[in-house]
Parts: C-alpha cells; sequence; structure tokens
C-alpha cells in the first residue's frame, strides 16, 4: 500500500517534471497572442502513461508550479496573470483535456483508435476554453478567437495527438512488460 503511494507520487512527480519541461518551449505566431506550444504533447504523454487520475494530478502540478511563478508556461512565462490573459483559457482547457484523454485510456485499453478519439475529444474542449477567453480577453467575435486561436494550430495538434498517443502507448506497454502498473483500468 505505502509503495504504491510512493510510486504515484514519484510518476506524478516525474510527470509534472515532464510538462514543466516542455510547456515553456512555444514558437510564437505574429498573427495571434497564442503561440504553438508543446504543453499539449506533454498532457497526451502523460494521461497515456498514467492514465486520467494520475495524468490530471501532473498537469495541476505543473499548472500549481507556474500559478506560483515558476517559468513553466509558454516562453518561459508564469503567475497569475498567464492564467488571467489571453491564453489562460487553454491553461484551465487542458485540465479537462487531461480528464477526457485519460478517461479515454482507462476504459478502452489497448485501443489505439479509441485513444486517438479521446484526445480529439478532450483537445476539442480545450480549444472551447481557449476560444471563448481568448475572445473576452482581446474583444473578438468567437468567429475570430477561432481564426486567432484554434484553426492554425489543427494540422500541427492532429501530429502532437499521433505522436503523444503513439509514443505514450509505448512507453505504457513497456511498464507493462517491467510488471510497473501506473494506473488501473
Amino acid at each position: 500500500m505505502q509503495s504504491t503511494k510512493t510510486r504515484n507520487l514519484a510518476l506524478v512527480a516525474l510527470m509534472a517534471a515532464v510538462i514543466c519541461i516542455m510547456g515553456p518551449l512555444s514558437i510564437a505566431i505574429p498573427f495571434s497572442p497564442v503561440p504553438i506550444s508543446f504543453t499539449n504533447l506533454a498532457i497526451y504523454l502523460t494521461v497515456m502513461i498514467l492514465g486520467w487520475k494520475l495524468g490530471t494530478l501532473s498537469y495541476l502540478v505543473y499548472l500549481a508550479l507556474g500559478f506560483v511563478g515558476l517559468p513553466v508556461f509558454s516562453a518561459f512565462t508564469s503567475g497569475p496573470g498567464k492564467l488571467l490573459g489571453p491564453t489562460g483559457g487553454y491553461l484551465i482547457g487542458f485540465i479537462f483535456m487531461a480528464l477526457v484523454s485519460g478517461w479515454f485510456v482507462n476504459k478502452f485499453s489497448g485501443k489505439f483508435y479509441m485513444y486517438i478519439l479521446g484526445m480529439v475529444l478532450g483537445t476539442l474542449i480545450a480549444y472551447a476554453f481557449g476560444t471563448v477567453w481568448l475572445g473576452y480577453q482581446a474583444g473578438l467575435s468567437f468567429g475570430k478567437a477561432l481564426m486567432a486561436g484554434v484553426i492554425p494550430y489543427i494540422p500541427g495538434d492532429i501530429i502532437k495527438i499521433y505522436v503523444g498517443t503513439a509514443v505514450g502507448n509505448e512507453v505504457r506497454k513497456r511498464l507493462l512488460k517491467a510488471n510497473i502498473r501506473t494506473f488501473e483500468g
């Protein structure tokens, strides 16, 4: 029992660290306040390896670290201002992306196409949160916010979904082969 708690704590910390490393890596886009971020790729990997509970917890740890001032958000930013700024809706939406995507991983063990579906649905939820908040913060209509914060990112996000799912699935398989269970389901 104690070894399971310790292992889970270590896994959450490890994957939160992975998100902290990948999260600041971003590419600014001149026509949008929303950069191309690798945070979502890190979340896809995390939920593939840990499932919805521990994966979401890892993201929440990352979010808390950024909130209190560690420069782990895109472009090495941090603080409450980032959550309240134009891209804050995406950061909040990623919580639900982790929950939904991870739930699909837990629920449909071994079904790669269902993992992909879960990642897509989770991403659509994150897009919705981000678009609404971006529109509110920047004074844009929903359509203009969608054009600024979602449409240009779809091709890259499709690639990130596939890569995160494929790599995460392979890591999870190898952990299971080594008799290391990262989640029940």
